[in-house]
């Protein structure tokens, strides 16, 4: 697994909506070229093919090889799921798996995820899937979510919307319109690399959610002014502060694995240091 930031790139409008389930290779692959705001000439000579043979592809006057689709979904950087859409309207079976975090298959990653989550005790560490969908937490987390509202915890927990929502974490944080603004614009990025629309969905829920906290929505800085924007949250053992850091598997080969990222948190200062210490000690009688 490796430690990574989200891409640069940003999305400042919604994602064109994806070709149907059985519409044709050249109209998906048109898709992602210009949502990658490639022309064709551009994606050709990343690709080392001709433009007249990119353009009879995307026409449907030439059928592309199944080597041709996948250095084509690389160039273009397709997630796994949507590269098997591609080989799928290409006339190729998938290429990649997408089994359940629970199938045997998967157990020495799902140990993984779990030696993480744990091993990152008393600090609070949580895994999610593509759409920011809980799929595991440690034990810490838990003890962070006094007062949220029951049917933010009822399956599937979706993390930003509990964390920003008026009957979540929102009045409880102490950096509302800081960390709202960066949990947008991380979504935007998402959004940009993906053309996911249950994401862009997502953030145009979000974004209606009042700004909360105790902060003045004049203080909300801009994405990316900060090395690392901190997640501040005030509870019973008094205002915690954290920094995190978001771990992905480095080359999965399964559509679960490519969707799933850990999110570990880590305190900011002393003060909140030592009231993790505490909030397990209290937590494990």
């Amino acid at each position: 697994m490796n430690t990574s930031t989200a891409p640069s790139s940003h999305a400042s409008r919604a994602p064109a909506a994806p070709p149907g389930a059985r519409a044709p290779f050249g109209e998906h692959l048109r898709h992602w070229r210009q949502h990658r705001r490639l022309s064709q000439q551009g994606l050709a000579l990343e690709a080392d093919i001709s433009t007249r043979h990119l353009s009879y592809v995307e026409t449907g006057r030439a059928q592309p090889s199944r080597e041709m689709v996948l250095r084509l979904a690389e160039r273009l950087s397709v997630p796994l799921r949507e590269r098997n859409a591609l080989l799928v309207a290409a006339g190729f079976a998938p290429m990649y798996q997408a089994r359940p975090l629970n199938h045997p298959d998967l157990a020495a990653a799902r140990q993984a995820v779990e030696l993480v989550l744990q091993g990152h005790e008393p600090n609070p560490a949580l895994a999610v899937d593509r759409h920011w969908n809980l799929v595991a937490a440690n034990a810490i987390v838990p003890l962070l979510l006094e007062g949220v509202a029951p049917h933010l915890l009822a399956p599937p927990v979706n993390v930003l919307r509990l964390s920003l929502h008026p009957e979540g974490l929102g009045p409880r944080l102490a950096n509302a319109a800081q960390w709202r603004a960066h949990l947008l614009h991380r979504l935007q990025q998402q959004i940009a690399a993906t053309a996911d629309h249950q994401l862009q969905a997502l953030h145009d829920e979000i974004a209606t959610y009042p700004c909360q906290g105790d902060e003045d929505a004049s203080h909300g800085t801009a994405p990316g002014s900060h090395i690392a924007v901190p997640f501040e949250l005030h509870t019973s053992l008094g205002k915690l502060s954290f920094i995190s850091t978001i771990t992905i598997f480095g080359t999965p080969v399964d559509v679960t694995l490519q969707e799933l990222a850990v999110e570990s948190f880590f305190p900011a200062d002393a003060a909140t240091k030592t009231a993790l210490a505490n909030m397990r000690a209290v937590g494990s009688h």
